[in-house]
């Protein structure tokens, strides 16, 4: 049975993931800043524990899960995203510098982290935006968000031609507008054509059997533009 790791699982996307990959008995190492509401569910395949992916002392518990528990990953679901909606003229260097360390540099950290214990038939998944993809239609205020989302696709570009030979194959999801809080948050009044439920199934049959068919590929997954 496969050995899973998702992250931003306290609510979204990520919290609908654990609930798919359990219940079809996979095993789910979610990591959160917050566990609590994954923690609520008792599920009996799925470790949680808090986790800043930006913290190195956190990271490290991760790795030492991995090698006295585990000792192999089959899938990592780098889902945790940062998002802040300001006009650029507005925005602080740390608003660039909170949306790079999440998703950008706390994947990369929590990627070298899994890479050890992934086989060749193992699958990264970076989630990205459609923010991120090159002549996408952009939103005004997520110059720190979509460049972030940028550097993640081109950063699954090449992690998938430097371990083409070994293995793990790795793929950037483009996500189009999903309902969630964080959307909820930096967009109040829009109305997002897809749940978070219904990503989160889409993410899980492909992060299954996608790596069968790419490698270092980008996928829009959006049936709008922006």
């Amino acid at each position: 049975m496969k050995n899973v790791i998702i992250t931003g699982t306290s609510r979204g996307i990520g919290y609908e993931l654990v609930a798919l990959f359990t219940n079809k008995g996979y095993n789910v190492l979610a990591l959160s800043r917050n566990e609590v509401p994954i923690s609520g569910l008792g599920i009996s395949n799925c470790t949680c524990f808090p986790c800043d992916i930006t913290s190195s002392s956190d990271l490290k518990k991760v790795s030492e899960f991995l090698e006295s528990k585990w000792k192999k990953v089959d899938i990592l679901i780098n889902n945790s995203g940062y998002l802040v909606n300001k006009p650029f003229d507005k925005l602080k260097m740390d608003d660039f510098q909170s949306s790079y360390e999440v998703n950008v540099f706390g994947a990369a950290a929590l990627t070298q982290i899994a890479l050890p214990y992934m086989r060749k038939d193992g699958h990264v998944i970076n989630i990205s935006s459609m923010g991120g993809v090159q002549g996408s239609m952009k939103f005004p205020g997520l110059a720190a968000y979509s460049s972030s989302k940028g550097a993640i696709i081109t950063l699954t570009e090449v992690l998938a031609e430097e371990y083409k030979d070994s293995g793990p194959a790795f793929n950037a999801l483009a996500l189009g507008a999903v309902q969630t809080e964080m959307l909820e948050q930096a967009f109040p009044d829009f109305k997002a054509p897809l749940s978070a439920l219904e990503m989160a199934q889409y993410i899980m049959d492909f992060a299954l059997t996608g790596n069968k068919y790419y490698n270092g590929k980008t996928l829009q997954v959006s049936a709008t533009t922006p």
